[in-house]
């Protein structure tokens, strides 16, 4: 049994993000990011399918070419392969990301 809480254990880097895996199982990976206001954006297409939820802060994503303004509580599913960009966050914001391999 694993037990922990989303909204304590971390800090928030001065520049891009940081990223810490909180469960992986099977084909499974669950994640932790923290973002700082400070971002080079990266672009990043992954071989696994990805889905993001924003728990605190806002930002700016690019995704397949779309602009997708995120407030916390907004989610969203990116395909395995799919390219995206985080282009803005507010400092501090927080995501869970879980993976599907």
């Amino acid at each position: 049994m694993q037990t922990g809480n989303l909204f304590t254990g971390f800090s928030v880097p001065q520049q891009g993000e940081t990223f810490e895996t909180l469960l992986s199982h099977k084909n499974l990976v669950i994640e932790r990011i923290v973002s700082a206001a400070e971002l080079s954006p990266q672009q990043y297409r992954q071989a696994q399918d990805e889905w993001v939820v924003l728990l605190k802060g806002t930002a700016t994503l690019e995704a397949d070419g779309k602009t997708i303004e995120l407030n916390a509580g907004d989610y969203l599913f990116l395909p395995a392969n799919t390219p995206h960009t985080v282009k803005r966050a507010s400092h501090g914001a927080l995501w869970l990301a879980i993976h599907l391999y």
